[in-house]
């Protein structure tokens, strides 16, 4: 049974700290309003959900306790709407969106809805560090270095320069800063609103498209002080290869800390026919994988490559890729193994230039590939995120 894509909406993306506009806001209200504008803009009786899935990667504090559950309750969604949240790091969003869609695969639902939602402002990256990074015996046995020393060794093991990394972020602001010029982002994001109904912001706040390469080759390195402080020779015992881990990103050429929430409503056709929606495209496949935990940010390539197999189709089958711009070196790696046009890949910028709202950002940049599918005309886009741990999770969608 086919899961077919009727609509998706996500929030703009607030600067993840005190200062930023959406830092009042809670989790469970971001993730409340993306589902309220979905339910309004398809005139929905939520009655007809059966369940909502939300990813979360600091399910902690206000964050914890089934986010998914909370938000269907605060947006006032029917009770008998289940919830659920899901949690495989930056993969999480993505995750459920195929979890949702699976549901309608297997005949268990008619009607889902997968997203994420993530507040960097609220609940600081690491509140939730689990047992890959706080448990010594488990660190120790993986090799255990944080995801800035893994970047970077990305970048000493591929030959990346620092002016290769910084000239991709260049390119990022460049194209993220058309696609709001243009107005591609604008049909899908639904402004956040306070408590009064008034609007505080509408716009993602994360984007610098001024930046220049000058401009970033003057930030310092972020991650030679983790190195000093051993995780540069545990990488190096990892890979001995290395003598020295070159120190490449940044501030500027990095995913930026943002605040954000997304929704994709799935459903079968029966829903759409009994609610007179027109479906926009299908989820053709998904898988994730896993892969080497040190680096852990190599996976983009390997489940692309697993997942195509499993389709029966090539790199030439794909008119558009997303991958989330976790670190410069992550995307540059993943055009280079799969030989990819750069004009193909991120089309409208990432997660370098509008911000990388971890349990969220697989839905919002399944979104994106769709409405860019929909505003070139073209019919199959493939979205991937590299996550913590050594995992990566891929999606293929089909535009109807």
């Amino acid at each position: 049974m086919d899961a077919l894509i009727y609509d998706h909406v996500r929030t703009p993306r607030g600067r993840g700290r005190p200062d930023g506009s959406l830092h009042e806001i809670s989790s469970a209200q971001l993730a409340a309003q993306v589902l309220k504008a979905l339910a309004e803009r398809s005139r929905l009786d939520t009655e007809l959900i059966d369940d909502v899935v939300l990813g979360c990667a600091q399910p902690v504090g206000e964050q914890g306790g089934n986010i998914g559950r909370a938000a269907v309750l605060a947006a006032g969604y029917a009770q008998s709407v289940a919830g659920q949240q899901v949690h495989r790091f930056c993969a999480s969003a993505l995750e459920a969106v195929n979890a949702a869609a699976a549901q309608i695969m297997t005949g268990a639902s008619d009607a889902t809805i997968g997203g994420g939602v993530e507040s960097m402002s609220r609940t600081v990256m690491g509140a939730d560090s689990g047992a890959w990074s706080a448990d010594p015996w488990v660190a120790y046995r993986n090799y255990f270095a944080p995801q800035g020393i893994g970047a970077d060794m990305i970048a000493t093991l591929d030959g990346f320069s620092r002016t290769d990394v910084d000239a991709y972020a260049v390119e990022s602001q460049k194209r993220a800063a058309i696609g709001w010029q243009e107005g591609r982002f604008q049909r899908s994001v639904a402004p956040v609103r306070d408590l009064l109904g008034e609007v505080v912001l509408d716009r993602d706040e994360h984007m610098r498209p001024d930046t220049t390469l000058d401009a970033l080759a003057k930030l310092k390195p972020s991650f030679v002080a983790q190195g000093a402080a051993g995780f540069d020779a545990v990488a190096i015992q990892k890979y001995p290869q290395i003598e020295t881990v070159r120190h490449v990103h940044h501030g500027g050429n990095s995913s930026g800390i943002v605040d954000g929430a997304a929704g994709v409503l799935l459903g079968n056709r029966a829903f759409g026919e009994r609610t007179g929606l027109k479906p926009r495209a299908r989820i053709k496949a998904f898988t994730s994988i896993g892969s080497e935990p040190t680096i852990m940010l190599t996976a983009p390539a390997a489940v692309t490559h697993k997942l195509l197999k499993r389709c029966g189709m090539s790199l030439r089958d794909i008119d558009l890729f997303e991958i989330n711009e976790a670190f410069a070196a992550v995307v540059l790696r993943y055009m280079r193994v799969l030989d990819l046009d750069p004009g193909k890949v991120n089309v409208n910028g990432g997660a370098i230039a509008m911000g990388h709202p971890l349990g969220a950002t697989g839905a919002i940049i399944l979104g994106i590939a769709l409405d860019e599918l929909e505003r070139r005309g073209l019919g199959t886009a493939l979205i991937t995120l590299c996550a913590g741990n050594g995992l990566g999770t891929a999606t293929i969608i089909e535009r109807l």
